[in-house]
């Protein structure tokens, strides 16, 4: 499921440096988080949708990995930042 152009923006903004990051670990994390929530949604209505499945399995696993970036590499911001976004650790 795509995000809407506005919501990127505004996930840009909010944990990049500025409102060209959209390559940092956090504004990653972020944007993957949406779009894990929006295809979680669609799952629940399309149980069949073994695509979507899938896609939803793989940004799982990219958004893990970006975590695990996250903790090692700056500790003090991992905890109030997954605390923020509503991710189980």
């Amino acid at each position: 499921m795509a995000l809407s152009k506005e919501l990127k923006q505004e996930l840009v903004a909010k944990y990049g440096a500025n409102e060209k990051d959209t390559g940092s670990v956090k504004v990653q994390i972020a944007l993957l988080t949406k779009e894990i929530e929006a295809l979680t949604i669609h799952l629940k209505n399309n149980k069949h949708d073994g695509s979507s499945r899938r896609g939803l399995f793989t940004k799982v696993g990219a958004r893990k990995s970006l975590l695990a970036y996250l903790a090692k590499n700056d500790p003090e911001g991992y905890a109030p930042f997954i605390k923020e976004l509503g991710i189980r650790k």
